[in-house]
């Protein structure tokens, strides 16, 4: 018996260690997103939309790394296929188990709840599969994909209504948008790994532009986004300083640490973003 617990213990640990750097990029933006546009109805909905999110997840942080090993060797050694935990060949079955679990769920809670789940999974083959991962404007219009379908299914599950209303809808269209102009800041600090892996991605790319543009884009959509959904004057100059603190982090701070440091804060704001359709709701973020 004692065995048996350590095995289980050993292979949740697994499961925990494919997702957990992606919880800051992924499940708690998009949670945060689905409350604020939703909103959010009750627990028991929440609970259920938690659990939709991490599957979906899962899945993709799966496919993604059962094709990555090599650059995961260089950039994170600590995940599960460099570690040794999984073989590749068991990470790939496992991947297309986490297809065939997340359709189930989907199904569970109606037709509708399906699409997402197909387009994320086509998005991920596209990204993985057939090497869009490589090159920086597929990489941004998987991005695009990945993100929205995410949203759209937690929203659909976190609210009281399947429904997309206006706030929901257009809090989705500005999200793709923004995490197509934004989302290289995941890229700065992987550039030695993907280039030897032959990627091009923007920073490598363009590296002294790539910080520019991302620099004038934190700022640009720090100020649009607080007229957009009409904040408070002191919470839009929080907000406004802390896109204008993480450009110039980036700009400025140019090692990989601190590229990794400035990734936090950008998944802050990125947070922030997405709280910001309950004004349109609720009007709290007045001050």
């Amino acid at each position: 018996m004692t065995a048996l617990f350590a095995r289980l213990r050993y292979h949740a640990h697994t499961v925990v260690l494919f997702t957990i750097s992606d919880l800051k990029t992924i499940f708690f933006p998009i949670s945060i997103f689905a409350c604020a546009a939703a909103p959010l109805h009750s627990t028991p909905r929440l609970l259920w939309g938690f659990m939709w999110i991490w599957m979906h997840q899962f899945m993709c942080n799966i496919s993604n790394q059962s094709r990555g090993a090599a650059e995961d060797a260089i950039n994170k050694p600590w995940r599960p296929l460099p570690a040794g935990r999984i073989t590749e060949s068991q990470a790939t079955a496992l991947r297309w188990v986490s297809v065939g679990l997340c359709a189930w769920w989907s199904a569970m809670y109606g037709p509708d709840l399906i699409l997402p789940t197909l387009t994320l999974f086509i998005t991920t083959f596209l990204y993985d599969e057939l090497g869009l991962a490589g090159h920086y404007i597929g990489k941004n219009f998987c991005n695009i994909g990945g993100y929205t379908s995410l949203e759209i299914g937690a929203t659909k599950i976190m609210g009281a209504s399947r429904e997309m209303d206006y706030i929901s809808a257009t809090a989705v269209c500005i999200s793709g948008a923004l995490i197509f102009t934004t989302i290289q800041a995941q890229d700065f600090a992987d550039v030695e790994g993907d280039k030897q892996l032959g990627r091009v991605t923007f920073p490598i790319y363009a590296p002294e532009f790539s910080r520019a543009f991302t620099l004038g884009a934190l700022i640009v959509w720090s100020i649009f986004l607080s007229w957009f959904w009409r904040i408070g004057p002191l919470c839009a100059i929080g907000f406004i300083g802390l896109g204008v603190f993480v450009g110039l982090r980036y700009y400025m701070h140019r090692a990989e640490a601190e590229d990794r440091k400035s990734y936090v804060f950008y998944n802050l704001w990125l947070m922030l973003v997405h709280v910001l359709p309950l004004n349109a709701r609720t009007g709290f973020i007045q001050l």
